[in-house]
């Protein structure tokens, strides 16, 4: 008798052969009890896991003799059922949908379902691979699958159940078909060892399962493969040594080297391996299974049939040195390393580095484990004990607080000495530490060190609400009012726009005192005594040009305008002058007045052009609110501003702006704009790059060197 491979000769016969199908065999076998017979299947599912052998199975029960109704059990001995094994039936037509795949093919098909049976209970059609079809021979199949005669039944099998139509899928009862799991396909080769008189090893047997993937059909080609040339008794060593594997225990020798962080010793493992013939592609995948079982081990997964060889041939020196995050990164790497060695310049280099990696793999630290230490530092320092109070005699800083109600005095000249100091002074802040040390119902809770900033966010702990409203005693504004920095530095934002108010100005005369604060932080300057400076060496610097820097504080509802002295002469009680706004600039009784006799001044023509661009471009109504005043000549309206950028931005808008002009002056205009550099006046001392680079950046200026 001819020698039958092992899949032929172990093909399921009944519907209790079919392993890992249990929900298709039971639902099979009730509709054929209750007489439920569909006229269409369609069975779908990976390679190797019954469907064909399922469609015979179905035939044989439909059309078997041995009672006059269809049987769920076939007898396997009447006519019916050995023609439909031995695949001599004419009543059951099988058709390789992947040859067969043309119309024509479907049309005669068509022809043949109106004739009845030979001799069998029904005419069965199994077309294999039916997704090869083409999108005209499911079409002509349609009409066939939904209404065929009553004696016809089709039975379609697929690995590719996405490329069937849909139209096919509806008129078709679908039974989807699993892999079949490891220790199933593993009890079925020691059934078949049995059978041929053949010895094995378990460990053997699970790496054909494991490597046949769930297909039952590829676990018997590769086990006539292997006994083929085992003689008799199949072991692993056997396998692993003509298949060319590496097996446990080399990957053991390796791994362990890599463990150590010996990169010279596995880097000559490695060669060694690779001269013997091992293929690198081959490598990597032994690899990746065997880092994948390290992982499982060390999540507690001890499973056999999962980890394909027993867990006590793993190395416990490798499972010791790496963590379980560790060995999730060395499993990645190696799924990354197959996928770039097929672009790689040499999958050799490739392999050699990823190997390279492993032997200091111990030292890798993941995001989550520094995150851990992070907080465990984070809660040590929060359980730490606060530091002690600093006394008079420990030289803390008072360091102003930077709150709203809290205004900065006028900044001073750029001189190479810090002036007006005494606000800055020892004395000063040894006094405000000894306030705060003093406790007392309105002291601080928390005492600040020396060299630690404060913040005026933090005083409400100290402070009642009575005490933050009241006005600032001499003492206290002249403390807080000093520059935020008195070696130096640019002015933090939120006093930006209290400096831009007023400009420095020349010595003043006799009772010149600190600001005083009106109306949610405004301020004006009066005479005071309190200064005693000398100031003839102090540069005075141009006087105010009226430009207007914070539109805030100007529409602020403040009852004091800031006020902004020409001279030294000038600056008394009596004769303050105030600093000029955007409006009193533009301000001008000049009347345009148009062909049709229309006429609009030229204040209120500014007016409208900066509350129109102010709904549509907020940035151009901002830049030319910098300008000076308008000058009318004929129908032609120049300008000048001391900015080069906004100079710019304003001339790339010109359109735009004589657009609007035009609106209002009921005539074409014209706009013109130019540049004048503002004159500064250098300082005594000539600042680092790095502070005027800073000054630049954060629109700072500088109060003291």
């Amino acid at each position: 008798m001819a020698y039958e491979v092992t899949a032929t000769r172990r093909r399921p016969q009944h519907f209790e052969d079919l392993v890992g199908q249990e929900f298709v065999a039971e639902t099979l076998k009730n509709s054929i009890k209750s007489g439920q017979i569909a006229h269409a299947y369609l069975f779908a599912g990976p390679r190797g896991c019954g469907k064909t052998s399922t469609a015979r199975i179905l035939a044989k029960a439909l059309n078997c003799q041995s009672t006059g109704t269809p049987n769920d059990e076939p007898c396997g001995q009447c006519d019916s059922c050995r023609a439909i094994t031995n695949s001599s039936s004419l009543d059951v037509i099988e058709i390789d949908g992947a040859s067969n795949t043309s119309v024509n093919d479907v049309r005669q098909i068509k022809d043949e379902v109106m004739f009845p049976p030979n001799s069998a209970r029904y005419k069965i059609y199994i077309i294999d691979e039916v997704h090869m079809l083409s999108t005209s021979a499911f079409n002509a199949l349609l009409k066939t699958i939904e209404e065929p005669p009553p004696y016809v039944i089709f039975i379609f099998a697929t690995t590719e159940l996405q490329k069937v139509p849909a139209t096919i899928k509806s008129r078709c009862q679908q039974f989807n078909f699993r892999l079949v799991p490891v220790e199933k396909v593993k009890n079925l080769l020691a059934d078949a060892c049995r059978e041929m008189n053949i010895q094995s090893d378990a460990e053997a047997l699970y790496w054909i399962a494991k490597e046949s993937g769930g297909s039952i059909r590829d676990s018997y080609t590769l086990f006539d493969q292997v006994a083929a040339f085992s003689d008799g008794y199949i072991t692993y060593e056997k396998i692993r040594d003509k298949l060319g594997l590496l097996g446990v225990d080399r990957l053991n020798s390796l791994f362990g080297f890599c463990a150590a962080g010996k990169t010279e010793e596995a880097l000559n493992e490695l060669d060694g391996f690779l001269e013997s013939g091992i293929s690198i592609e081959q490598l990597i995948s032994n690899s990746c299974e065997y880092i994948r079982s390290l992982l499982l081990i060390k999540n507690g997964i001890r499973r056999e049939a999962l980890l394909g060889q027993s867990p006590e041939r793993y190395s416990q020196d490798v499972l010791d040195s790496w963590n379980t995050v560790q060995t999730e990164r060395a499993l990645s790497l190696f799924l990354q390393l197959y996928r770039d060695i097929r672009y790689s310049l040499s999958p050799r280099y490739e392999l050699e580095l990823a190997f390279s990696r492993l032997c200091w793999l111990s030292q890798y630290v993941s995001p989550a484990e520094v995150k851990a230490e992070i907080d465990k530092a984070h809660a040590l320092l929060e359980n730490a004990p606060r530091p002690a109070q600093v006394n008079n005699s420990a030289g803390a800083q008072a360091v102003p607080s930077f709150g709203a109600m809290q205004t900065p005095s006028a900044p001073q000249p750029v001189t190479g000495e810090v002036q007006n100091a005494p606000a800055f002074t020892a004395s000063a802040q040894q006094a405000e530490v000894s306030r705060q040390n003093e406790g007392g119902e309105n002291a601080s809770s928390v005492q600040i060190p020396a060299g630690m900033p404060h913040f005026s966010i933090f005083d409400g702990n100290g402070r009642n609400a009575q005490e933050a409203t009241q006005a600032p005693s001499d003492e206290s504004v002249q403390q807080e009012a000093a520059p935020p920095f008195p070696d130096g530095g640019a002015v933090p934002p939120e006093q930006a726009a209290a400096f831009s108010v007023a400009k420095p100005f020349s010595p003043p005369q006799e009772n010149v005192s600190l600001p005083e604060y009106e109306n949610g932080g405004e301020y004006s300057y009066a005479p005071d005594d309190s200064s005693d400076d000398d100031w003839s060496n102090t540069d005075v610097p141009p006087e105010d040009d009226g430009s207007f820097e914070d539109e805030t504080d100007r529409s602020s509802s403040s009852s004091a305008e800031p006020y902004v002295p020409s001279d030294a002469a000038d600056f008394t009680e009596e004769a303050p002058r105030r600093a000029l706004t955007p409006e009193e600039i533009h301000e001008s009784s000049v009347t345009f007045t148009a062909s049709d006799g229309s006429s609009i001044q030229m204040g209120k023509l500014f007016g409208a052009v900066i509350a129109e661009l102010s709904v549509n471009n907020t940035m151009l109504a901002s830049a030319l609110m910098q300008t000076g005043a308008w000058n009318l000549l004929g129908n032609k309206i120049s300008t000048t501003i001391k900015t080069e950028y906004q100079k710019n931005y304003i001339g790339q808008n010109i359109p735009t702006i004589v657009a609007v002009l035009s609106k209002y002056c009921h005539e074409h205009m014209q706009f013109e704009i130019q540049y004048i550099e503002e004159k500064q006046e250098k300082s005594a001392v000539e600042l680092p790059q790095q502070v005027k680079i800073l000054c630049n950046a954060f629109k700072g200026t500088v109060v003291g060197t």
